[in-house]
């Protein structure tokens, strides 16, 4: 079976003044239709660099990323945001909601953007699952942290990508609600086969996990219990 999504020898350098600070060590990583992994590491360990280069919003300083098995980090800016568009979904740990649109609203601007229809009976449950479906008319300013992290997620998931990246997506949500995200991620991923790449400080999550990898000083290791 053909990865959703993979990263050949893929590596990121910075340069600090005159010193060139490796960020992420040369990495190969594979993610399947229906898995759901986990990365975890310490603070400064390279897990948003990885994140951030597996959904095109960085280039690799070495390797290549391949989306569908097609190239993905070579593409152009344009072609990439086309791309993330159609088949990837993020979930921010700062909820990426637009602050002058509703909830409803934020769905919707998909379709406006992507010239579709709305598809109200998705969105519905999705505001349903994610309890989010009595506040669906209020602006983000309106919305407690934990409402505006679930309405960042339902719109992260309301196109339906074939890859989600959800970097610590439970982080301002008390415990009953994360892992109620963390279910209906899992589920989402399952049932649509989807791959979804999940960053994130909260081990209980894991058990929720297919594979959990750890990133230590840049280097990516699938984590031996996991194996």
């Amino acid at each position: 079976m053909k990865p959703l999504i993979e990263m050949m020898n893929v590596s990121k350098d910075f340069l600090q003044g005159d010193n060139v600070i490796t960020a992420l060590k040369p990495t190969n990583f594979k993610a399947y239709a229906g898995e759901l992994i986990g990365i975890i590491g310490p603070s400064g360990s390279g897990k948003s660099t990885f994140l951030t280069i597996l959904g095109g919003l960085q280039k690799p300083t070495t390797g290549r990323v391949l989306l569908n098995g097609e190239p993905f980090s070579e593409l152009t800016n344009d072609q990439k945001s086309k791309i993330r568009l159609d088949q990837i979904g993020f979930i921010l740990q700062a909820s990426n909601v637009i602050p002058f649109l509703t909830v409803k609203e934020q769905m919707v601007l998909y379709n406006k953007i992507t010239k579709t229809k709305a598809d109200l009976e998705w969105m519905k449950e999705l505001f349903e699952k994610l309890g989010v479906d009595k506040v669906k008319d209020k602006y983000p300013s309106a919305l407690s942290g934990g409402e505006r992290q679930r309405a960042a997620i339902a719109k992260a998931l309301y196109h339906q990508p074939n890859v989600i990246f959800a970097d610590e997506p439970t982080a301002s949500l008390d415990t009953t609600k994360a892992f109620e995200v963390i279910k209906l991620l899992k589920r989402e991923t399952q049932t649509q086969k989807k791959a979804t790449i999940m960053v994130t400080h909260d081990e209980r999550l894991l058990e929720y996990c297919d594979k959990v990898y750890v990133i230590v000083d840049g280097a990516l290791t699938l984590r031996e219990d996991n194996a």
